[in-house]
């Protein structure tokens, strides 16, 4: 004899259904572990259809009056805290730090897997990832005569691997251990003929777990993942620009998941002292390769440490003297001697009447200040 059942949503964006199942519906549950929960149902019915579309599912809801349920759930139907409409959405470190810790590790492994099918490039550009229209992607990596990319869809919440042969696979990005993410991630490359190796150890982490290991870090909130991505398209587009004015040699826009930090870098072309090292878990010689040349750098860092906010940067290695003093747009940039960098906090940028023209201001003052201080050859290396 039957005496209930069992039903499975299957779900791009779990955390949104679950939210809506417990804070609108107010359906009673039960947490079983790891944010999963088990609702509670009132008594239903089943049906059977034919169809010709497989993994297509629907979920009705039953009530008495259908005009006064919506009424009664109104004030919850539209959550506040969506930020989907905003070009430059909140993004308080505190609220997804847990995630951004689980975020950069994946990226990290992500990263790793390019740095080792791909050739070596000047400073590291090998290894970095690029802003999409729906996240993050490693562009093409070769692996023998056939090229694979990995996306990160922040807006469906999928990782995807796609081969130059037609070969694709993908899973969701869903709370999950880095151990159970690097695992699932291998094996579907595996699947796919795509057998890469790489070292496990995080970079640039003063707590380095293995990913093989890592059970710690399994926190994944899509809402703040999908505002952070939308904060890169934002700043990749405005650097984007302020790269255009330069005409010497300039790094692409790119996100490098060591950090992580979305980052371009201009270059005096005349070389840099050694660099002393010392950057966590980071090879002394890949820094100071990635430093071998006089620099300003400038991007954009969720935070961590010292700084709990999200804030765009802007150093130059070596530091000219005067530097720390040197005026800078807007009023809110500030310069962190502990860090040896100017800081704008994103809020002043998301705040400001013009956004762009805040960061822009940002950018072109620090990078004046940089090349003025330090004698670069501005005539020859920008647009006239």
């Amino acid at each position: 004899m039957i005496i209930g059942a069992h039903s499975i949503i299957y779900s791009t964006n779990p955390d949104a259904d679950r939210a809506f199942l417990r804070d609108v519906l107010k359906l009673t549950n039960v947490d079983v572990g790891g944010g999963w929960l088990i609702f509670g149902l009132p008594p239903a019915e089943v049906a059977v259809h034919p169809s010709n579309e497989n993994d297509v599912h629907e979920f009705y809801l039953m009530c008495d009056d259908v005009q006064t349920l919506i009424a009664e759930k109104e004030d919850r139907l539209t959550p506040t805290s969506d930020s989907r409409g905003e070009a430059w959405p909140a993004l308080p470190l505190e609220a997804w730090s847990d995630t951004y810790a689980t975020l950069h590790m994946w990226f990290q492994i992500v990263g790793k897997i390019r740095r080792a099918q791909t050739p070596p490039v000047n400073h590291g550009w090998h290894v970095t990832l690029y802003v999409t229209a729906r996240g993050l992607t490693t562009s093409p990596i070769p692996h023998g005569a056939r090229t694979f990319e990995i996306d990160f869809d922040f807006i469906a919440h999928q990782l995807a691997i796609r081969s130059s042969d037609g070969g694709m696979a993908s899973f969701p990005l869903q709370p999950q251990s880095v151990a159970a993410f690097y695992k699932r991630l291998m094996e579907e490359m595996g699947k796919l003929g795509l057998q890469v190796r790489i070292n496990t150890k995080p970079n640039e982490v003063s707590e380095a777990i293995h990913f093989d290991q890592d059970e710690v870090h399994r926190a994944y909130a899509p809402e703040y993942v999908n505002r952070f991505w939308r904060i890169l398209v934002q700043a990749d587009r405005v650097m984007k620009q302020f790269r255009g004015r330069f005409i010497g040699k300039c790094s692409p826009v790119h996100f490098f998941w060591g950090g992580p930090d979305l980052a371009v870098t201009r270059f005096s072309g005349r070389r840099a002292p050694e660099h002393p090292g010392g950057i966590p878990n980071l090879p002394d010689p890949v820094t100071r390769e990635a430093y071998s040349h006089e620099v300003s750098s400038c991007g954009f860092w969720s935070g961590g440490g010292a700084v709990s906010y999200p804030a765009f940067y802007s150093y130059a290695y070596p530091e000219p003297r005067g530097f720390s003093e040197a005026p800078i747009q807007p009023d809110a940039a500030f310069y962190s001697a502990d860090l040896r960098e100017f800081l704008l906090p994103y809020n002043a940028v998301r705040e400001a009447d013009s956004p762009d023209a805040a960061l822009l201001d940002f950018l072109q003052t620090t990078y004046e200040a940089a090349a003025n201080l330090a004698g670069w050859d501005r005539n020859l290396l920008e647009w006239r």
